[in-house]
C-alpha cells in the first residue's frame, strides 16, 4: 500500500503551493525551498497583522509516557491560540530502521495532529541517524521529507519570515553523520547559498525568525557558525534564532541584534528536576506586535522569562546539582573522652562547610536525618553562602549506646545523612535546586586499628554492589615502587571483576576477570600489566595475589609463584578517585564490577615485597613501608579497621562486612 505523507488530502498532486490562500498577496509563494520533495507536506497560516507562536523543545530520550507531555502541550497551545507552532528536531526517538521509524513518527504527527494551527518541524539528529542494517545514504533524510516536510525551507507569515534550517547534513567528503564532531556538524554550501538568497528575498520583512536543532552559536556543536551568524547580521532584520538539543533552557544574549535561545523538552529527557532553573518540560510564547516581539517560557501554571536563563545561570545550576556536599572541617569532642568512641558512642562538635560554586548567593537548610540512637542540636541549620565563597555551619552530635548490648558484641551502627535543600538566589528570584543527602562522614575513632588482629575473619562481598572505600585523599601511596596483595576467595569469576582498583586511564588494580589475575599500572600515557591465564583462579578456592612493580617492570605473583610480568617504565598516573577494595571506580568515582566471594588480608607497601617466589604469608604484618593494611577481621560501624599507622579505615559500601571464618592453611 502506498504510504500518504501528512496533508496529502489538502495538497495532493500540487507540485508547488497554490494561488488563492496559501499565496502571499503578491502571488508569489510564501514556502520556500530548493529541495525537490517535502514543501507540499506544509499549510501555511492566516495572515493578520499582529500574532503569536509557539516553539516546542526535543520530545526524545525520556520515558514512553513523555508522549504525553506532547499531547499536554498541544491542548495548552490551542487555549493559547497562537497563529503557528514550530518544533527545534527530535521529533521521535529514532536511531532505528525503517519499520520503527515509521511507527514513531505516526505517533509524533497523530498527536500534533490535534492542533487548531499549522505546524512547522525541523529535523534533529534523532529523526535522521539510522541504525540497524540497511542504511541507505542520507540515512533516513527521504523518510523525514516524505512524513514531515523540507530539511530546509521558510515560511512567509505576517510580513514576517521563519527559516527552518537543517544541523544534521554530516561530513560532506565521508558522509558520515555525527553531532559529536565538529567537521559533521558545518552547513553546506549548497544550504548556505540557498540561505543566502532566501534572506536576500526577506530583506524587506519586520522581522526573520530562525530554528534549527543543535545550538550552532555553542562551540561544541560545530565551528562555522561565525559565517552564518555574519550572514544573518548583514540582512539587518534577523531577529531570534531558536535550537534545541541540550534539553535546557539557557538564553546566550543579543549578538548583532540577534537573540540567541536554546529550549528545554516537551516530554523528553531531562538531567534533573529543576524547573526554575531551566530543566523542565516547556515552549516558548513569542508575541510579534508592530512595535516589536516578546519570548516567554511556559511551563504548565507558571510563566519564566527565558533571558534569565543566561548561559552563566544554567552552569550554575548544574554546578550546584553535581557539587553541593558538605565536608566535615572539624569534629571536637564536646564532653569528656573522644568525640568518636570505641563502644559507638559518640559526643563531638561538628563543623561543616560548603562550598559556593556560583557567581550568586546561594541559601541552604540543612536537616539532618538520624536513627533514634542521634540526637542533633539545632535539629536544622540555616546557611547563606556569597558568590565563589565558603560557609560554615556547626552541630552537636551525640549518640548513645544501648547498654543492654555486651561490651564484646560487635560495634554495629551507621552514620547519620544530612538533608541539604538549597535555593539559588537568582536577580530576580529564587531557584531551586533538587535536594541533596549526603552521609555525615564523622571519623572513625583514633584508637581505632591499634588493637591486635585476628585470624578468625574475612570480608564478604556479594558481587552486585559490596564493596569497601578508602578516598584518594586518605591513600597516601608516593610514586615509585610499591606492592599490593591480598587473598580472595571468589564464588564466581564470570565477567569483569576488580578485587582492588582505583583505575580509569590511571593509578592500579587488581582484576580478577574469568579467573584470569592480572595487575595493571598506569605509567608513561599507558597501561603496563602483567596477566596470567584465565581460569587460573579457582571458584570456592582460595589464592594469593601480589602485584609488584618495582620501577622498570610489573609482575604478578599466585599463590607465591611469578605467573607474569611486563615492561613498565615512568611514573605513575594519579587520579582523585576512591580506591575500592571489591569494585572498580567509574568515571564519577562510582564502584563498578563487583567482586563476588571473600577477601582477606590487604596490604599495600610503598617498596618491593618479592622479588622471586615465596611462601604466602598467613597474615600480612605493618611495618615501616605499610601504606594500608586491612586485616578484615572484623568490622567497626560503618569502617573496616585499617592497622597501618596510617589509619586508613575504608568505608563499607551496600552490604559489605566481615565474618567470622577461618582460612584454610595454604599449604
Amino acid at each position: 500500500m502506498t504510504r500518504l505523507p501528512l496533508a496529502v488530502a489538502v495538497l495532493a498532486g500540487l507540485a508547488a503551493i497554490v494561488p488563492g490562500p496559501l499565496l502571499a498577496q503578491s502571488g508569489s509563494p510564501r514556502i520556500h525551498t530548493d529541495r525537490p520533495t517535502g514543501k507540499q507536506l506544509l499549510k501555511l497560516p492566516k495572515e493578520d497583522d499582529a500574532f503569536g507562536f509557539i516553539v516546542y523543545g526535543d520530545r526524545t530520550g525520556g520515558p514512553a509516557e513523555g508522549i504525553e507531555v506532547l499531547r499536554q502541550a498541544v491542548v495548552d497551545t490551542n487555549l493559547l491560540d497562537p497563529d503557528l507552532v514550530f518544533t527545534v528536531g527530535d521529533l521521535i526517538q529514532g536511531y532505528n530502521g525503517q519499520k520503527e521509524w515509521m511507527a514513531q513518527a505516526d505517533e509524533f504527527k497523530s498527536s500534533m495532529a490535534e492542533l487548531h494551527m499549522p505546524w512547522f518541524p525541523v529535523a534533529g539528529n534523532h529523526d535522521i541517524y539510522w541504525r540497524g542494517p540497511g542504511r541507505p545514504a542520507g540515512q533516513h533524510e527521504k523518510n523525514y521529507e516524505a512524513e514531515f516536510g523540507p530539511l530546509w525551507y521558510a515560511v512567509q507569515h505576517k510580513d514576517c519570515w521563519f527559516l527552518a534550517l537543517y544541523t544534521d547534513e554530516g561530513n560532506p567528503k565521508t558522509g558520515e553523520k555525527n553531532f559529536h564532531k565538529p567537521e559533521c556538524q558545518r552547513m553546506s554550501e549548497a544550504q548556505f547559498t540557498w540561505l543566502a538568497d532566501i534572506l536576500k528575498k526577506a530583506k524587506q520583512a519586520r522581522h526573520v525568525f530562525v530554528f534549527m536543532h543543535h545550538p550552532r552559536w555553542l562551540p561544541q556543536y560545530g565551528n562555522d557558525w561565525d559565517r552564518v551568524h555574519t550572514l544573518l547580521k548583514d540582512n539587518g532584520n534577523v531577529s531570534a534564532v531558536f535550537a534545541g538539543h541540550i534539553h535546557r533552557m539557557r538564553f546566550d544574549g543579543k549578538v548583532d541584534g540577534i537573540e540567541y535561545y536554546a529550549l528545554a523538552t516537551v516530554g523528553g529527557h531531562l538531567s534533573m528536576e529543576a524547573p526554575q532553573g531551566g530543566y523542565l518540560h516547556q515552549y516558548h510564547v513569542v508575541t510579534v506586535r508592530p512595535e516589536g516581539f516578546k519570548v516567554a517560557a511556559l511551563p504548565v501554571g507558571t510563566v519564566i522569562d527565558p533571558q534569565e536563563i543566561t548561559g552563566d545561570v544554567s552552569n550554575d545550576i548544574a554546578r550546584l546539582n553535581g557539587g553541593l556536599r558538605p565536608t566535615v572541617t572539624k569534629c571536637v569532642a564536646s564532653g569528656t573522652g573522644a568525640a568518636v568512641r570505641l563502644d559507638g558512642s559518640v559526643d563531638a562538635i561538628v563543623t561543616l562547610e560548603y562550598d559556593n560554586p556560583t557567581a550568586r548567593p546561594i541559601e541552604l537548610e540543612i536537616i539532618p536525618q538520624a536513627e533514634p540512637s542521634w540526637q542533633f542540636g539545632p535539629d536544622h541549620q540555616h546557611l547563606v553562602i556569597a558568590p565563589h565563597d565558603k560557609g560554615q555551619t556547626t552541630f552537636a552530635v551525640r549518640r548513645f549506646v544501648d547498654s543492654t548490648v555486651p561490651a564484646s558484641a560487635p560495634v554495629v551502627f551507621t552514620l547519620p545523612r544530612l538533608q541539604t535543600r538549597c535555593d539559588y538566589l537568582a536577580q530576580t528570584r529564587r531557584i531551586g535546586v533538587p535536594h541533596r543527602d549526603h552521609v555525615l562522614e564523622l571519623p572513625a575513632p583514633a584508637e581505632l586499628g591499634r588493637q591486635a588482629a585476628s585470624e578468625a575473619g574475612v570480608l564478604t562481598l556479594d558481587g552486585r554492589g559490596d564493596c569497601l572505600a578508602i578516598s584518594s585523599e586518605a591513600l597516601q601511596l608516593p610514586d615509585g615502587p610499591f606492592t599490593v596483595e591480598l587473598w580472595l576467595r571468589g564464588d564466581g569469576y564470570q565477567g569483569r571483576r576488580a578485587v582492588l582498583a582505583k583505575t580509569q586511564r590511571s593509578e592500579f588494580a587488581l582484576f580478577c576477570s574469568d579467573g584470569r589475575p592480572d595487575f595493571s599500572v598506569h605509567l608513561a600515557g599507558r597501561y603496563a600489566s602483567a596477566s596470567g591465564e584465565e581460569g587460573m583462579l579457582k571458584p570456592g578456592q582460595w589464592h594469593h595475589l601480589a602485584g609488584v612493580f618495582d620501577g622498570q617492570e610489573l609482575r604478578l605473583y599466585v599463590d607465591g609463584k611469578l605467573t607474569a610480568k611486563g615492561a613498565g617504565q615512568g611514573k605513575r598516573t594519579r587520579n582523585s578517585l576512591p580506591l575500592f577494595v571489591g569494585a572498580d571506580p567509574d568515571g564519577g568515582g562510582r564502584p563498578t564490577s563487583f567482586f563476588d566471594g571473600k577477601v582477606d588480608d590487604v596490604r599495600i607497601s610503598k617498596v618491593v615485597r618479592y622479588t622471586r617466589d615465596f611462601e604466602p604469608p598467613r597474615q600480612h604484618e605493618p611495618d615501616a613501608d605499610t601504606v594500608l593494611l586491612l586485616p578484615l577481621d572484623a568490622d567497626f560501624g560503618p569502617w573496616g579497621i585499617d592497622r597501618s599507622s596510617m589509619r586508613t579505615h575504608p568505608r563499607r559500601r551496600g552490604s559489605a562486612h566481615c565474618v567470622v571464618e577461618s582460612r584454610p592453611n595454604f599449604r
